[in-house]
C-alpha cells in the first residue's frame, strides 16, 4: 500500500520543462519530412535539441557548423559563405509546431571514427569559430543573411568533448585544455555580442556516475576522466570569468541515479560560484533497449517526476527520431506511430500546462508522484517501477469525479475507470 498526501494550497514551485526532446521525428521526401511534427505539438514539447540531426549516418546538410559553414577558410562575414537551407527548413518547421529549438553549436557524433574522423579535431582558429557561431546565431535571432527573428534561448558549445580519452574519439579528438580554451573564447565572444538575449552553456558531458559511486568506478579510468574533465572545466572558466548560463550533461541510468547525479552537479556548481547556472540533462533515456514497452514508459515517467523534484532545470529526452536506433524511443520505426514513452511525455505535459507543482508526499519508494494545479484544475501523475502491484490511498483531495488515464502494455494514456491500485510498469494520470 502507498499512502499519498496532496495539499493543493501548498505550492512547491513551477512545473519545469522535463518533456523536451532531442532531434525531431524527421522523415519523408521534401517538406514531407516534417509532417510528423504535429506529435511534438500534441505533446506540448517545449524544446527540441538540435544534435545528431539526421545522424548517425547524417546527411551533411543540417545544423552542424561544418554543414553550414563548409569552407573554414572562407570569409565568415559574407552570407555567401553559409549554407542555411536545410537548417532553415528544420527550424521553421519546429517553430511552426510550437517548439523552441535548443541549438548545439558543434558537430554530430562521428560513429566509426576509428576508420576516419572528419570534424572531431578542435577548430584550427577558435576565435574565427566563435565568429562563425555569432553569424549563425544572428541569422536566426537578428535576421542576418535574410534570416529570422526567432526566440532561441539556448546555444550549447560542442557536445561531449570529454570523450577525448578514447582511442578513437567520436566527438572531440583534442585535449581537455583545448576545449576549455574554445569554450572560453566562444562564450565570452557570444555573450559580448548578444548579451542576455541568449544563454550560452555546455558542455553536454557524458556522465558523472563515477562521482556519486566512486567505489564502483575506482578502476574505470575513462569514467574517472569525465569527473576530472568537469572539475578542470569549472576551475578554468571560474578563473577566466567565462559565462556559464547553463551546464549540460547526459544520463542513461536508472531514475535514482539520474536524480543523485543531478543533485551532485548542483552542489559542485554552487561550490565553484555558479549558483545561478541552470542545470540540464539534455540526453537521457533509461533502459532504452526496452523501447516500445510499458516498462520503458514507466521509467521515462519516473525520470521526469524525479527530476521535477530535484534541482534540475531542464530534461531533453534522447531522442524523437523515427529511425531504427535503439535510442529512438518514442516512435515505432516501421509504422512511425507513437510508442508508450511518447505518451509519458504527453501525460507530463498535462502537469506542465497547469503551471504550479503542489505538495505531495508518498510513503512508498517504488512510486514516483508529482501533482500540479492552476487553482481551478489539478492533476497528479504516478509511475510504478517497483516491480509489484501497489495499492493507492490518496488523502487531501476529492477524487470522486476525477478522470483516470493509464499507460500500460495494452493502453496508451487511455481512459480508465477509477482505480485504487497501480500495477508494476504502469503510469496513471489523474485529473481532478
Amino acid at each position: 500500500m502507498a499512502n499519498i498526501k496532496v495539499d493543493l494550497n501548498k505550492k512547491i514551485g513551477k512545473i519545469k520543462p522535463m518533456h523536451a526532446v532531442g532531434q525531431a521525428p524527421i522523415g519523408g521526401p521534401g517538406k514531407e519530412m516534417f509532417n510528423d511534427f504535429h506529435y511534438l505539438t500534441e505533446a506540448g514539447t517545449p524544446y527540441s535539441r538540435l544534435h545528431d540531426v539526421m545522424g548517425p549516418f547524417g546527411s551533411g546538410r543540417f545544423v552542424d557548423i561544418p554543414n553550414i559553414f563548409r569552407n573554414f577558410d572562407a570569409d565568415e562575414t559574407d552570407p555567401a559563405s553559409y549554407d542555411f537551407a536545410f537548417t532553415d527548413a528544420l527550424i521553421e518547421a519546429l517553430v511552426a509546431a510550437g517548439v523552441e529549438p535548443y541549438y548545439r553549436l558543434g558537430i554530430t557524433i562521428e560513429n566509426n571514427s576509428e576508420i576516419k574522423a572528419y570534424h572531431t579535431a578542435p577548430p584550427k582558429d577558435p576565435h574565427k569559430w566563435a565568429r562563425i557561431c555569432e553569424h549563425i546565431i544572428a541569422h536566426y535571432i537578428d535576421g542576418w543573411a535574410s534570416g529570422y527573428h526567432y526566440n532561441i534561448t539556448y546555444w550549447e558549445i560542442w557536445n561531449e568533448p570529454d570523450d577525448g580519452m578514447r582511442v578513437a574519439s567520436e566527438m572531440w579528438s583534442g585535449t581537455k585544455e583545448e576545449y576549455y580554451n574554445l569554450y572560453e573564447i566562444s562564450a565570452k565572444h557570444l555573450k559580448s555580442v548578444f548579451g542576455e538575449r541568449i544563454r550560452i552553456g555546455g558542455y553536454a558531458a557524458i556522465n558523472f556516475n563515477a562521482a556519486v559511486e566512486p567505489e564502483e568506478y575506482k578502476d574505470n579510468a575513462q569514467r574517472l576522466y569525465y569527473v576530472e574533465f568537469f572539475h578542470g572545466f569549472l576551475k578554468h572558466i571560474s578563473k577566466v570569468r567565462a559565462p556559464l548560463d547553463f551546464f549540460s550533461w547526459h544520463s542513461y541510468s536508472h531514475p535514482l541515479m539520474t536524480v543523485r547525479v543531478a543533485r551532485w552537479v548542483r552542489e559542485q556548481l554552487d561550490a565553484y560560484g555558479f549558483e545561478n547556472t541552470e542545470t540540464h540533462i539534455n540526453e537521457w533515456n533509461p533502459s532504452f533497449r526496452d523501447r516500445g514497452t510499458a516498462h520503458h514508459s514507466a521509467l521515462v515517467s519516473a525520470v521526469m517526476l524525479g527530476a521535477q523534484k530535484s534541482p534540475l532545470d531542464l530534461l531533453v529526452f534522447y531522442d524523437a527520431r523515427k529511425g531504427g536506433s535503439p535510442y529512438s524511443g518514442l516512435f515505432d520505426p516501421y509504422t512511425f506511430k507513437p510508442w508508450h514513452a511518447y505518451y509519458s511525455l504527453v501525460a507530463f505535459d498535462q502537469l506542465y500546462k497547469l503551471g504550479n507543482e503542489v505538495y505531495t508526499q508518498c510513503d512508498n519508494d517504488g512510486l514516483y508522484v508529482v501533482a500540479a494545479s492552476n487553482g481551478k484544475q489539478s492533476a497528479m501523475l504516478i509511475s510504478n517501477i517497483s516491480g509489484k502491484e501497489i495499492g493507492l490511498n490518496v488523502d487531501g483531495v476529492d477524487l470522486s469525479v476525477a478522470r483516470y488515464h493509464v499507460i500500460d502494455q495494452p493502453r496508451l494514456l487511455s481512459w480508465s475507470a477509477p482505480v485504487n491500485k497501480i500495477d508494476s510498469d504502469q503510469v496513471i494520470l489523474i485529473e481532478f
